[in-house]
């Protein structure tokens, strides 16, 4: 199974500032993900030609499901994450990761019907100040919400805004999660025509077995948005051992 997590930039190129939603398509196309989890996508907003940018991505990839949370709302339309998913969602939920008067931020919650069996996907983007991402960790690891199926394998990916990679052995150590996109030295997606932020990040617990992860490094993925998206080759561990043996 192959997930791509992206944050799109509302489909406006990091240096040409141009918006074209057909680079952000071609780019996660070139990939063929099955699960899609996207940030910054706009809705109804002028800079993208007030287009329901959730609705035109899950119509080209024919997802069986489409989950989106507005988070930033403006004068007119607003922007948030996306979930695309090529198997049925049996449920889902959105938190809310906003801080005080902080800009506002979420998280979508999504346990998906994959072929391998049941998986529980976060797709998030946190905040820009150090304080304010370990309190939105902590947040969602303890929120009610999470905790109902806190018990399926687990993999939480997004745009963590995490320069200095200071989650992995805080929150999430003492979680018992694992950090797919390590050493971080190979995962640098920020700014794409020149990356060297690894904020694109993806942690994983319970019963997986992670294949392989890269970050997109094509000459199209560096002018289509800001960050370069992340790619995560997985299995559900009984599955693939059952595949294995049989």
């Amino acid at each position: 199974m192959r997930l791509l997590s992206y944050n799109i930039h509302k489909g406006i190129g990091g240096r040409d500032r141009l918006y074209r939603l057909e680079r952000i398509i071609e780019v996660i196309e070139n990939e063929n993900p099955d699960l899609i989890c996207l940030q910054e996508v706009d809705r109804h907003v002028r800079r993208s030609r007030f287009q329901n940018q959730p609705r035109l991505l899950a119509r080209y990839f024919s997802a069986a499901d489409k989950l989106y949370q507005l988070n930033v709302r403006l004068k007119r339309g607003g922007y948030g994450n996306l979930i695309l998913s090529r198997w049925p969602v049996q449920s889902h939920h959105h938190v809310s990761l906003r801080l005080n008067n902080k800009k506002p931020r979420g998280a979508q919650l999504a346990v998906i019907e994959t072929p391998e069996g049941l998986l529980h996907l976060i797709n998030w983007h946190l905040g820009l100040a150090e304080r304010e991402r370990q309190w939105q960790v902590d947040h969602l690891l303890n929120h009610r919400l999470f905790l109902e199926s806190a018990s399926l394998p687990t993999m939480i990916a997004g745009d963590f805004n995490d320069w200095r990679n200071a989650l992995a052995p805080g929150p999430f150590a003492e979680n018992e999660f694992k950090q797919v996109t390590h050493p971080i030295s190979r995962f640098r997606s920020f700014p794409a025509y020149l990356p060297v932020g690894p904020l694109d990040k993806a942690f994983y617990r319970g019963d997986l077995l992670i294949k392989h992860a890269r970050v997109v490094r094509t000459a199209l993925a560096k002018r289509a948005s800001d960050h370069l998206p992340l790619v995560i080759d997985f299995h559900l561990n009984g599955s693939f051992e059952h595949l294995i043996e049989g």
